[in-house]
């Protein structure tokens, strides 16, 4: 008797991600110059040809690594040393080669550095297990110690942190985390002291610390004497290890068990007399952090909107492999409609995510105008808080795309979502950064720039759907403009806040999706651009209600 026809399911392969992005390839060639496309895109073929083959096969094979760390040596010294993954290993020395730090600083490009900065983090980001932590939190170092006006740490660190040696290059960590409060730094409790050789030292626990394996860290401590809050506190500069190797007075108590990013090192510290220098003033730590937290926060958003496209390349070669109901999946009207809506929210998470990107760019430059400021500072939170959102709901949908094989861990798709659920969390979660981006006093200007930004959008229209399209982005900013002239008073406005962000958030990814369109049409591209505007519009794009806060109460008793 002959065996049963055994059926094994083809694996979905990943080609080069760059030339199988045509929407990344056709948003760069709108916004950069023919010159800097031409002298940059060797560099983004090759970072594509290994985020699609290399990288992402040692992906698979190392997903049962993880971190590991060792307290003491033989001999009972202290050491806690910690040895990464092997894929991390080889990251750290593609990412220094590639000057995925240093293009920024190099600025070769003008304001299209961050751009290309951008673009290849993009790439490379989903088949490097989260290695773009270390590096945002490197960049927004390199950028806050850049501004700083300390001469002595720019001399010493930003060189190290921009290097393309990987002999040389160094990373940082960013230590802002405690007990007390995440997102509420003021409530820090770790102590700067002088010592009798009148250096600062460090006292405290930090709670949260990711990328442990950094050579510095900048993070906030309260000066002795200094009140509570976020203006008592000063940012200092770290490095962790003295120059014999040994821990600078820091201990590391253990790694967290994390739900995702694994194989991030992320650690509890105690800082135990950890020698310190100050970076600027000995307080408003709060205010100095904030060139950090621009960078971190554009990371976020373009992480969120790489994992995106991971998932949706990933579930689309799936679709042309997999069979059911005697069709491939991509020829199923059900199964095409659901992967058009992942791969609209991609596009459109993408080209908010970028348009914080260009405008960064444009600030570092001194390329910017009043307008563009205010812009940069309302959309650096709803960027971040938006595209972190439907990278999770985006993510999730392509898993369910793969039926059960998207739920078996070898598969390597489960990791994906875990991974992407420390978005919404990392750099301010969705709560913080709504409020962060309404309770500000120039969020009125912003929002201000943004109406004037879509009307001169309609103006230059020919296309009518595409008229009708940006009608749909201005009626729902100006309910947002009317809701929060009726909903002034604090409780209210805390209250709804996130459906007032969500709502702009959507509102500008229509007009980057409608601009986008009509630059297709003017160049003489596919029509297709006017599909994806118009997809997103038929889905809800003002999320405004009126809700009463007494039945929120009423509902939590």
């Amino acid at each position: 008797m002959n065996a049963p026809e055994i059926f094994v399911q083809a694996t979905p392969r990943l080609g080069n991600q760059y030339r199988d992005d045509g929407f990344l390839r056709s948003w760069l060639q709108r916004k950069l110059p023919a010159e800097v496309l031409s002298a940059i895109e060797p560099e983004l073929d090759d970072m594509g040809r290994l985020a699609g083959g290399e990288l992402y096969e040692l992906q698979l094979q190392d997903r049962l690594n993880e971190p590991e760390l060792t307290q003491w040596d033989a001999w009972g010294n202290r050491i806690d040393r910690i040895r990464v993954t092997p894929l991390w290993q080889r990251c750290a020395e593609i990412a220094a080669r590639a000057g995925l730090i240093g293009i920024p600083c190099e600025r070769l490009h003008g304001r299209f550095s961050r751009i290309h900065q951008f673009a290849l983090a993009y790439l490379f980001h989903p088949s490097s297990d989260v290695y773009t932590c270390p590096l945002a939190m490197t960049d927004g170092a390199a950028r806050t110690l850049t501004v700083s006006g300390n001469a002595g740490l720019i001399e010493r660190a930003v060189p190290r942190l921009a290097s393309r040696d990987p002999a040389q290059a160094w990373t940082s960590g960013q230590w802002m985390t405690e007990s007390t409060g995440g997102s509420d730094v003021g409530l820090s409790l770790t102590q700067a002291r002088h010592d009798a050789d009148g250096r600062w030292r460090l006292y405290g626990k930090k709670w949260f610390t990711s990328a442990i394996t950094s050579q510095m860290a900048l993070t906030l401590a309260r000066p002795e004497g200094n009140g509570p809050g976020g203006s008592g506190l000063a940012m200092f500069y770290v490095e962790t290890h003295d120059a014999a190797g040994r821990p600078n007075g820091i201990r590391v108590e253990r790694l967290k068990d994390k739900l995702g990013t694994r194989k991030v090192p992320t650690a509890e510290l105690l800082l135990d007399g950890a020698i310190a220098e100050l970076v600027a003033e000995p307080r408003n730590g709060t205010r100095a952090i904030e060139p950090m937290l621009v960078v971190t926060r554009t990371w976020n958003s373009v992480t969120s909107v790489a994992f995106m496209r991971r998932a949706v390349a990933l579930a689309k070669a799936y679709a042309t492999q997999r069979r059911a109901f005697g069709a491939a999946l991509d020829e199923l009207p059900l199964h095409v409609d659901t992967l058009a809506g992942l791969e609209v929210e991609t596009r459109a998470a993408f080209l908010l995510a970028f348009e914080l990107v260009e405008l960064m760019g444009r600030l570092e430059a001194g390329d910017i105008d009043d307008s563009q400021r205010a812009l940069l500072r309302l959309l650096t939170p709803i960027s971040k808080l938006l595209t972190a959102k439907q990278a999770v709901a985006t993510v999730s949908e392509a898993i369910e795309a793969f039926g059960g094989a998207g739920y078996v861990e070898d598969t390597g798709l489960p990791v994906l979502l875990r991974d992407t659920q420390v978005l919404p969390i990392w750099e301010g979660t969705t709560n913080v950064l709504a409020l962060d981006a309404l309770l500000r006093g120039d969020a009125a200007a912003g929002l201000t720039a943004l109406g004037q930004r879509l009307t001169s959008c309609r103006s230059a229209l020919q296309d009518a759907e595409l008229i009708r399209l940006a009608q749909i982005a201005i009626e729902a900013l100006q309910h947002v403009g009317t809701w929060i002239k009726r909903n002034g008073e604090a409780s209210l406005l805390q209250s709804g806040a996130r459906r007032v962000v969500m709502t702009i958030g959507r509102a500008w990814q229509l007009l980057l999706l409608i601009e986008h369109a009509h630059w297709s049409l003017e160049t003489g591209h596919q029509r297709t651009g006017i599909a994806a505007a118009a997809r997103f519009a038929s889905t809800p794009i003002d999320l405004l209600a009126d809700i009463p806060l007494h039945d929120s109460h009423d509902l939590l008793e």
